[in-house]
């Protein structure tokens, strides 16, 4: 199944394939789809966690049923919530990895000494540019494939989400972004975390259903009635910090 498609380094599926084996993993299972990559993409691939509910269960899944097992990094912003740090140190106890933390060229005081206090209240879209998306874009050219926990029920952004979806990135590297739980409900990720009585985030339980960055004008609990990532940078129109949107769509 060798395709010609330029610019992806180790190409083995053409688009059409891609579109096609996207629609057979509809009625797939997250272990089969991750099995998948494993077998087509390792060591060329990893998966990108900031460890909510979606990514407990990637994380577990991959950990528990697929081999070779997959390695996992997370974007340390240098703004996570304490409960966030305390819940890496579980994770990487319980499965005996270690998580590769990705950090911007700035720590957060740099960042207020060039650019002025709270950047992240005053531009929020320039801040998540600088400590998140840059380095992604610096960890990509590595992978040919990047897991994420990406849901389709999770918000009106994400209603278009593919379980394979073939991108590209500014720079022109190509890799194949996998979404094993695109079809998933949030019911069934929290039955998933309850019935196999995984560690999961506190804040969870504080109202908090999406959980980015501690200020609070990118992180705060949602109201009854709130769809679950209202609390992601309330009062304004932004709906993603650009981890999912920065590559175009092949």
């Amino acid at each position: 199944m060798q395709g010609n498609d330029q610019g992806w380094a180790n190409v083995k599926f053409t688009a059409d394939e891609i579109r096609n084996l996207a629609s057979e993993f509809e009625s797939g299972t997250p272990r089969d789809i991750l099995q998948w990559a494993a077998d087509n993409f390792s060591p060329r691939v990893a998966i990108s966690s900031a460890f909510g509910p979606e990514g407990l269960v990637v994380i577990d899944i991959a950990m528990r049923q697929v081999t070779p097992r997959l390695p996992i990094f997370t974007i340390d912003t240098g703004f996570f919530f304490k409960e966030t740090v305390e819940l890496i140190r579980k994770i990487e106890q319980e499965y005996d990895v270690t998580i590769e933390r990705l950090h911007p060229e700035l720590t957060p005081e740099q960042q207020a000494e060039t650019h002025g206090p709270e950047l992240y209240r005053r531009e929020p879209d320039q801040c998540c540019y600088m400590r998140k998306v840059l380095p992604l874009q610096k960890k990509l050219p590595e992978l040919d494939a990047l897991v994420t926990g990406l849901r389709r029920s999770q918000g009106e952004s994400r209603q278009g989400a593919k379980i394979l979806q073939l991108q590209e990135t500014p720079e022109g590297h190509r890799y194949l972004k996998i979404n094993p739980l695109a079809v998933w409900s949030k019911e069934e990720v929290w039955w998933y975390i309850i019935s196999h009585q995984l560690h999961y985030n506190p804040l969870h339980d504080q109202g908090y259903p999406s959980i980015g960055c501690w200020p609070d004008c990118c992180t705060r609990p949602v109201q009854d009635g709130e769809s679950e990532r209202a609390g992601r940078w309330p009062g304004s129109e932004k709906k993603e910090c650009g981890l999912h949107t920065f590559a175009a769509n092949i």
